[in-house]
């Protein structure tokens, strides 16, 4: 365990520093302590200091830091006093702490392994070996959620997540930054689309009920082993980026049903304008005002019925029909022949990803 190795640190300084100190975790246990351990309340009161920074700091008599583990504090040290003797033993037992946190992520925690798999920063010919060492099923599938937050402001989702997930030998959860979460989740077997986008709701609903915070998670499919969790992520990642351009209006993005756009968001830029211009001869679909972009997308939904469209459009049937006409005067297409209402239902999903990628190569 860690904190055999934390009561190391601490015994070994005691010999130096002629103080009381000690490691405590970020739930308020103390780890490893020279000397008596400070009051619940006291911890506590330390905690939430060194947590709001990684700098050392004075708290109730105590110097404390945090030992650095962004964007969460993992581990305070703590010493008794608030002198320069307090100071340099708060710094030396943070620096010696932090290595062996570094060493102890490295070799045994399984969390740090899985954020190394999807990170692509194990070897494939490394992959089995650790996982071996580390207990950590092979051939068992799982599934990658990609949890981002839509709300600007403080959050608290990494404990929303864990705290549904509790089991920490098979799910995983692990931040990208404040903003973007991975859960890692190990299943009994291999679960449908629809079974995957149930755990992805109630995720969404439970964190809007405890945060009051909006998130959409990218579903990915079913990795069958170890070796294909980095490829999930990827299509996790994919979901949200892909479903965000052509469904902005959801929040379960699931890479199993992102249909044409995954076709269309692998595309070249340079691919996307020509066919543009190819099909847009006579005009820009720019110069479609919002009620014409009402229209057409009433119609799409409706599959290409004018009486169905014009009734829920409010409208007389002679006036989409004008409406229609109109846009084929403007970009040469007749949205009531059904090649060419499929052609201009890609082009506008081309022209969507274009606005939102502008940056892409």
């Amino acid at each position: 365990m860690i904190s055999k190795a934390f009561q190391d640190i601490v015994t070994q300084m005691a010999e130096v520093y002629p103080k009381k100190f000690g490691i405590a975790d970020s739930h308020g246990l103390v780890l490893a302590v020279n000397g008596g351990e400070p009051s619940g309340d006291v911890i506590d009161s330390l905690i939430a200091a060194a947590s709001s920074s990684d700098k050392l700091l004075f708290k109730d008599g105590y110097t404390v830091r945090s030992i650095t583990n962004k964007p969460y504090a993992e581990y305070i040290v703590y010493v008794e006093g608030t002198d320069e003797v307090s100071k340099y033993c708060c710094n030396s037992i943070v620096v010696a702490a932090n290595n062996v946190r570094h060493y102890y992520d490295e070799k045994y925690d399984k969390n740090n392994f899985m954020q190394n798999i999807i990170f692509d920063n194990i070897m494939p010919f490394d992959l089995h070996q650790k996982a071996r060492e580390l207990h950590v099923d092979i051939d068992v599938p799982r599934a990658v959620f990609y949890v981002k937050v839509l709300d600007e402001g403080e959050n608290s989702i990494y404990d929303v997540l864990r705290n549904m997930f509790p089991d920490k030998e098979k799910d995983f959860v692990v931040n990208i930054d404040t903003d973007n979460l991975v859960l890692i989740k190990e299943l009994k077997e291999v679960e449908t689309s629809e079974k995957l986008e149930e755990t992805a709701q109630l995720i969404v609903d439970t964190v809007s009920a405890e945060t009051m915070l909006s998130v959409c998670v990218g579903v990915s499919t079913v990795a069958l082993n170890i070796d294909q969790i980095n490829t999930a992520y990827k299509e996790a990642q994919i979901a949200i980026e892909v479903g965000k351009v052509f469904d902005d209006e959801k929040y379960i993005l699931n890479y199993d049903s992102l249909g044409i756009g995954r076709l269309i968001y692998q595309l070249p830029i340079k691919l996307c304008e020509l066919f543009l211009q190819e099909v847009f001869k006579k005009g820009d679909i720019s110069t479609l005002d919002d009620e014409t972009i009402l229209t057409i997308n009433k119609f799409f939904e409706n599959d290409l019925n004018v009486s169905e469209t014009s009734r829920q459009l409010f409208v007389h049937r002679n006036t989409l029909v004008y409406r229609l006409e109109k846009i084929y005067k403007l970009t040469g297409l007749d949205l009531r022949k059904f090649d060419q209402a499929i052609v201009f239902k890609v082009a506008m999903m081309v022209y969507k990803y274009l606005e939102s990628n502008s940056s892409k190569i």
